[in-house]
């Protein structure tokens, strides 16, 4: 049965597209151009504004605030997006900006945990299966890959880019890239190792673990630059695919890396 649960309080707009056995909870605004998909439900008094695309099985709680006008003085009012997957949790007053004309849309993949006051700005990129603790902050044009662990407190840079199955300690302000499989935190901010913890939770086995250990130890210890470091590297071994990955996050990387 194709039911759609309204509390009498909420305000759904007649054009918003709910998918089955959608709820929306008390005193919830749902505007005009919105999309909700199977089985998400909408606790109290959360405004989703025009231009969100929701998927299915979310669960999202009181005072979140999604797809408003981007903080940005340069945005001209344009149709931009947020753009929401499936299975994912979002907890209370968290704000999610639309994209700007850069890019068109704020994109948040599968299975995210975010929590209490966090905020994603517009034209983020986040991944799969990452966790924001309480008050994270992220600002524009952020890329947050899978896999990744937001410790409470954490403050990214515009245009930054944290890596898959990383680990960013609480209260730690990010302003340059954090490198895939590693653990950056505070106080004196820099590459403090790999997320040994979190690669054995998910499933890495000691002698993948080994590869990513001992490549950031060639790279970070041995006296070379990035640049130079891979190069040598490369003279010497065969990279597996999770070293090759490293290499081309760093090589891509545009605000350089945390180094230990």
């Amino acid at each position: 049965m194709n039911e759609v649960f309204i509390h009498p309080t909420a305000i759904v707009s007649p054009n918003a597209k709910l998918g089955v056995n959608v709820k929306i909870g008390p005193f919830s605004i749902i505007d005009n151009d919105v999309e909700i998909g199977d089985n998400t439900e909408i606790m109290s008094s959360v405004y989703i504004h025009n231009y969100a695309r929701i998927g299915e099985n979310n669960k999202i709680y009181p005072y979140v605030v999604i797809a408003t006008e981007p903080q940005d003085l340069k945005f001209k009012d344009t149709i931009t997006y947020v753009e929401i997957g499936d299975n994912n949790t979002i907890r209370e007053y968290t704000a999610i900006n639309r994209g700007t004309e850069a890019t068109g849309k704020t994109v948040i993949g599968n299975n995210n945990l975010i929590m209490e006051f966090c905020h994603i700005a517009h034209d983020c990129k986040l991944g799969d299966n990452i966790v924001f603790a309480n008050v994270s902050q992220i600002a524009g044009h952020v890329h947050i890959e899978d896999w990744a662990n937001l410790g409470a407190y954490v403050k990214v840079h515009q245009f930054c880019t944290v890596g898959k199955y990383s680990f960013v300690g609480a209260d730690t302000k990010i302003v340059k890239d954090v490198p895939p499989f590693s653990i950056v935190s505070s106080p004196d901010v820099g590459f403090k190792g790999v997320n040994l913890i979190g690669l054995r939770r998910r499933g890495f086995t000691n002698e993948e673990i080994n590869e990513i250990s001992n490549f950031y130890k060639f790279i970070f210890n041995s006296g070379y630059n990035n640049t130079d470091g891979i190069k040598k590297y490369l003279e010497d071994h065969t990279p597996s695919p999770n070293v090759q990955y490293i290499i081309d996050f760093i090589q891509k990387s545009e605000r350089g890396i945390y180094r230990s």
